[in-house]
């Protein structure tokens, strides 16, 4: 079950805890990376699920991950779209009204550098809030998983610690580097073997 959330009071949170940067998951690992740590979805590395069985692989690992961060505790479902104008339509077909129906728009990041306003962006997050349960975010997960929907991220009512997946894996933000690194060491096998982490 979901509940509202006060779009106004969750963006001063966010300014408040994260004034880092926006909320922009594929941004966080670079402005949190002392706090950060990337699991990949399947073994080797691979990207994308070809069957049900590498699909039940990706979403337990997400789970897993998932159960250890918000494990009795309420959270907060975030997903996006974008469109050329603050107001106007998505600017590309996704499944997020479908798959989080009760988000709420609480921020829009402009992006409005380039001189043309042609190409100018506006990403536009929704929230709602719900108490974590394993599998609760299954269907959303999957839609991530193969690329359907984009800059979805989770996380606790406190912004504490954040789980941003994508197709191939999930970027996760913890509270200090020490819980990092614990999280990271309970979890080896899902690391990936690039220097960075990536």
């Amino acid at each position: 079950m979901t509940t509202g959330i006060d779009p106004a009071l969750l963006a001063r949170l966010w300014q408040e805890r994260r004034p880092a940067g926006p909320p922009i998951g594929h941004t966080l690992r670079s402005t949190y990376a002392d706090h950060w740590v990337r699991f990949h979805s399947l073994p080797g590395s691979k990207r994308y699920p070809e069957s049900e069985d590498e699909y039940a692989i990706v979403l337990d690992r997400y789970n897993t991950i998932l159960d250890e961060l918000f494990m009795g505790m309420d959270i907060f479902v975030v997903t996006m779209d974008w469109s050329s104008t603050p107001d106007g339509p998505a600017g590309f077909p996704t499944p997020r009204q479908t798959l989080h129906p009760d988000g709420i728009r609480w921020w829009t990041e402009p992006d409005e550098e380039d001189p043309d306003p042609e190409f100018h962006a506006h990403t536009r997050l929704y929230a709602d809030q719900r108490p974590w349960e394993r599998g609760c975010l299954d269907e959303l997960l999957r839609a991530v998983a193969d690329d359907a929907l984009g800059d979805v991220f989770f996380t606790d009512t406190e912004l504490r610690r954040i789980h941003h997946p994508y197709d191939g894996g999930a970027d996760v933000v913890l509270a200090t580097p020490a819980e990092r690194d614990r999280l990271r060491d309970r979890h080896t096998g899902w690391l990936s073997s690039h220097p960075a982490g990536l």
